[in-house]
């Protein structure tokens, strides 16, 4: 498809004399013909766009789509026409804001809160979150089974992280918001802020009756997805891998981590995705090749067929003996690489069992800065396990308790570390 740009940023005039009022039932028009029209185009993947003065000027070329897919829009006209006679506040009234409103609202109809629509400011705030530099609170978020917005994990060494927010945490309020209609793009807007302001959270913490409040100040979020430590067990040196999320900077860092391990010599690698709340597919399948060959996950569409993803052959790691530490904070990406390790016996998974976010959202980039998240399928591991909303049980399951946390004991690197010596 063509370049498009939509410029609809222009204001609609509050003066309700009889010639403005003219006017902005045409340029309301205009925009819903103009939403119809690009809506059907994209479908046919064939438009042309021309700007000539306020009217745009568009030919939309193809075949009529079939029949059951015809809508009817004469419901969608008349709100147009009713709401500039009607509303009171005629200052109120943003064309631009009303067109993402209407594909907000097309795209949340389908139920799927990872589905989602966002416009221009929010999706470049979900980019500054890949590339790891951001300012926020550090929390990644999310939806439980039951469709409630969720904390997936906090970030190491965040704001979030340092005030004991937990990954599953319920998030009741933002603020004064309640949480209960928000899309995911809206509940981001509402905790990115700018640094040194704060940002108030309502929780409710798995298997607690009473509610938190969290006052939280926001920073700078620059997080880097790979450290290295080193343990010495029974005698002998375990590096200790932390991947904290898969976004742009990962696959350059975990290069980096191998490099040093392999420099080290040491008897064993444990990988640390604890809090992981993911990021990436192919930062995922990138890492998953250092410890395993063939198939990493499995992407099953809504047609029954089903893709498998392979590793690149690296092997870096292969024999070196490994184990993976898990919890409820390793979603997505972070469970793809541990779903496939279980697979194939590679290593043992301790900790808790995972999130269960287990879909794959095609990215699609659209005219003017905005981007549209779709679910396009389901992952599966290696053996077709599926991992949505179920998650993955470690094979040996140690807890960390809030005792533990208080007094900064770590009950689940002391028995992984078992596992690998």
């Amino acid at each position: 498809m063509p370049p498009f740009k939509l410029d609809l940023t222009r204001k609609i005039s509050t003066t309700p004399d009889k010639g403005s009022l003219v006017n902005f039932l045409i340029q309301f028009l205009v925009i819903a013909v103009l939403f119809f029209a690009i809506g059907f185009a994209v479908g046919q993947k064939r438009i042309t766009y021309q700007r000539q003065g306020y009217i745009p000027h568009i030919t939309v070329t193809g075949e009529l789509p079939p029949k059951d897919q015809n809508v009817d829009f004469s419901l969608f006209w008349k709100v147009l026409e009713i709401l500039p006679q009607k509303y009171v506040d005629k200052g109120a009234i943003d064309s631009q804001k009303i067109l993402y409103g209407a594909i907000s609202g097309m795209v949340k109809s389908l139920g799927d809160p990872y589905t989602a629509f966002l416009d221009p400011k929010q999706n470049e705030e979900i980019k500054s979150e890949i590339a790891g530099s951001y300012e926020g609170i550090g929390i990644q978020i999310g939806f439980d089974v039951q469709k409630r917005l969720a904390v997936i994990a906090p970030l190491s060494g965040t704001p979030a992280e340092r005030e004991g927010v937990l990954a599953k945490d319920l998030i009741i309020k933002i603020d004064d918001k309640d949480t209960t209609d928000l899309t995911l793009p809206q509940a981001v807007d509402l905790i990115r802020g700018p640094a040194g302001s704060k940002v108030k959270l309502i929780l409710r913490r798995e298997a607690e009756d009473e509610q938190l409040e969290k006052v939280i100040a926001r920073a700078k979020i620059d997080v880097k997805s790979v450290e290295v430590k080193y343990v010495d067990s029974k005698g002998k040196k375990v590096g200790v891998i932390k991947v904290s999320n898969f976004g742009e900077k990962t696959n350059a860092e975990w290069d980096r981590a191998v490099e040093e391990v392999l420099a080290n010599k040491v008897d064993g690698v444990i990988v640390d995705m604890r809090n992981n709340p993911g990021g990436l597919l192919s930062s995922s399948v990138y890492i998953t090749g250092d410890f395993v060959k063939g198939v990493v996950v499995k992407q099953q569409y809504a047609n029954g067929s089903v893709q498998s993803l392979t590793t690149d052959g690296r092997g870096r790691l292969l024999k070196i003996p490994m184990a993976v530490l898990v919890n409820g904070g390793s979603a997505s990406a972070a469970e793809i690489f541990s779903g496939a390790i279980q697979d194939a016996r590679r290593g043992q998974l301790v900790g808790e069992k995972t999130f269960g976010k287990g879909t794959v959202q095609d990215v699609v980039e659209l005219s003017g800065g905005g981007g549209l998240h779709v679910t396009i399928a389901k992952w599966l591991t290696p053996k077709s396990h599926s991992i949505n909303g179920i998650g993955i049980s470690p094979d040996v399951i140690v807890e960390l308790s809030a005792q533990d946390r208080k007094e900064n004991k770590d009950p689940q690197l002391d028995r992984v570390l078992e596992a690998v010596i």
